[in-house]
């Protein structure tokens, strides 16, 4: 059953991802696009992770012990950002609209319950792709490369 939620709800994730507008970051992209090379960006990253992203999800982008189990609250635990978590298997605009607004507004369920927060009005768009490249930066080389193969899709 929890298999079946799990699919269920990915699903429900990358399809709200696709069907939700284009957000421009820069003037002629089109979609998000994560700058895990550039050291400023990375930098950046890093600095508003440990800010906003590592009490719960680790200063080593470790996340919380036993994330794939709910707790005590029925709420899934702050997974791990690193190759051993399931980040790198999102593209960045999934990843991006995950964090800028939510699972609730990605599924179209505005009672779905998560200790994630929501960082619209919180984090700049910048912020958010900083942060993300940031933790695509940690990954190793083959994880990054299979990132960038599906987002060049």
């Amino acid at each position: 059953m929890k298999r079946g939620l799990l699919i269920t709800t990915s699903g429900a994730v990358l399809l709200g991802a696709a069907l939700l507008a284009t957000v421009t970051l820069r003037p002629g992209e089109e979609r998000i696009v994560l700058r895990h090379a550039d050291p400023d960006t990375v930098a950046t990253g890093a600095a508003v992770y440990v800010e906003h992203c590592a009490a719960c999800h680790g200063p080593n982008l470790e996340g919380q012990p036993d994330w794939r189990s709910p707790g005590p609250d029925g709420r899934l635990p702050a997974p791990p950002h690193d190759e051993t978590g399931h980040t790198w298997h999102h593209d960045g605009e999934t990843l991006f609209r995950l964090t800028k607004f939510g699972i609730g507004a990605l599924i179209d369920d505005p009672d779905y319950a998560s200790n994630m927060p929501v960082y619209d009005g919180v984090l700049t768009d910048e912020e958010i792709v900083a942060v993300l490249s940031y933790i695509k930066s940690t990954w190793p080389e083959d994880i990054r490369a299979r990132h960038d193969d599906m987002e060049s899709r």
